[in-house]
């Protein structure tokens, strides 16, 4: 895991998220085929039962005025983060989107890759809720905290 795990920060866990029923290639896969014109080349370093860990690499273009990693990209990492949080606990849903995302920036990440680590904190038949930590590559401290949900279609849709 890239960052320490979230109960330090009183958070309680739903026991019931299920072991992950996709692992990091799949994920990557599945993202490649779901939206085949994104621009992000995030790798998808380790799936656990409580979520999934992504990098994105260092890119110029991510950089705004001020030599940092813009704030889009960083609330894009994120939500990407929790989608595949979600998708890696009930399998390839196309369908689930996002219904709310909240972000704290905390610090100016440095021009390298970021690092986003997501943990479910509620998986629902109908909403997910997770947590994503990000930071800069070589760097412990964080440079943005978002809590994100996600709606989850019903099976029938699915």
């Amino acid at each position: 895991m890239l960052v320490p795990p979230l109960l330090g920060w009183g958070l309680s866990y739903d026991a019931n998220v299920p072991e992950p029923v996709m692992d990091a290639p799949q994920l990557e896969a599945f993202l490649a085929e779901a939206f085949p014109h994104a621009r992000m080349t995030l790798v998808v370093d380790e799936v656990t039962a409580r979520g999934v860990d992504i990098r994105q690499p260092f890119d110029p273009a991510q950089i705004r005025p001020g030599g940092t990693i813009s704030g889009p990209t960083l609330m894009t990492l994120a939500d990407t983060a929790m989608y595949l949080a979600v998708v890696a606990a009930i399998g390839p849903v196309a369908l689930a989107v996002t219904t709310s995302l909240q972000i704290d920036f905390l610090r100016k990440p440095g021009p390298v890759a970021v690092l986003a680590s997501c943990e479910l904190v509620k998986l629902g038949s109908r909403l997910a809720v997770g947590d994503v930590r990000l930071r800069s590559e070589g760097d412990a401290a964080l440079v943005a905290r978002a809590s994100v949900t996600y709606s989850i279609p019903p099976v029938s849709e699915r």
